[in-house]
């Protein structure tokens, strides 16, 4: 008892009674802002326009590449969805070509003239009477046509022609879905395909009854000339065109011309 009261005897008065105080309260540090940390002066980032609203939206960029990402497969999903419903009521030919017009490519059905993109509305009232023909050509030229899309032509019965030129999405995996056409397929273009290998022209070898391939253009193919040599024994009744014997090869050199002009 008696070490307590000299204790409190000892303490100043501060310490025995009134409010407590901090370390603010006691001196100038913490009264105020920081400068240097304030965050009620506005972010520098909101003066540099569109850029600085968008990085406000998003923690970083990595988050907005992979909202671009994930939109852009959406999008291309919803393109390439399959026609169910349109088949259910209208026959898979219908389905087929109204898959195809609103990708803006164009169709053919039997006896009758190219329907076109711009012609939809026309296709649409005639749907009823079309279902009863078949589709015989159909170009998809520069369509964003992918794997999945594919189920709404490889099942057609009379598909005779079929135009892939310059689809971005179409590769290898997608001509290995081309087997089931091996019964009606006559003509097909790959011209400019960015995603075409040798390996996926190897999987047109089901296709017995084709009678023209086109293959010109094929950035992904390394070797043009030995491929189209090799596709044209893969396929002996096919005409293939669109690259040369001599690319792929390398030129002959000086000396080797001479012999060759000597003997």
């Amino acid at each position: 008892m008696n070490d307590l009261k000299l204790l409190r005897a000892c303490c100043p008065a501060s310490w025995r009674r009134g409010p407590s105080r901090t370390l603010s309260s006691q001196s100038s540090l913490g009264q105020g802002p920081n400068p240097k940390y304030d965050l009620s002066q506005g972010d520098p980032d909101s003066k540099k326009g569109l850029l600085g609203s968008m990085t406000s939206r998003f923690y970083d960029v990595q988050q907005l590449r992979e909202w671009i990402f994930s939109f852009w497969s959406w999008n291309l999903y919803r393109k390439n969805k399959t026609f169910s419903y349109t088949a259910k009521h209208f026959g898979p030919n219908v389905a087929a070509a109204y898959f195809v017009l609103t990708q803006g490519g164009a169709v053919r059905f039997q006896g009758q003239e190219w329907i076109g993109a711009q012609d939809m509305r026309q296709f649409l009232r005639n749907s009823p009477q079309l279902k009863m023909l078949l589709l015989e050509e159909v170009d998809a030229s520069g369509c964003v046509i992918n794997y999945y899309g594919l189920e709404n032509l490889v099942f057609l019965p009379a598909l005779r022609s079929l135009r892939l030129c310059g689809c971005p999405y179409v590769d290898d995996w997608c001509l290995s879905r081309l087997h089931s056409l091996s019964s009606c397929l006559q003509e097909l273009s790959l011209a400019g395909c960015p995603r075409v290998t040798e390996r996926g022209l190897a999987c047109l070898h089901h296709l017995g009854n084709l009678q023209r391939l086109d293959i010109s253009d094929l950035p992904a193919v390394s070797n043009k000339g030995l491929t189209q040599i090799l596709v044209e024994e893969m396929l002996p009744d096919c005409e293939v065109v669109g690259a040369d014997y001599a690319d792929g090869l390398e030129p002959l050199s000086e000396e080797e011309e001479e012999e060759k002009a000597a003997g």
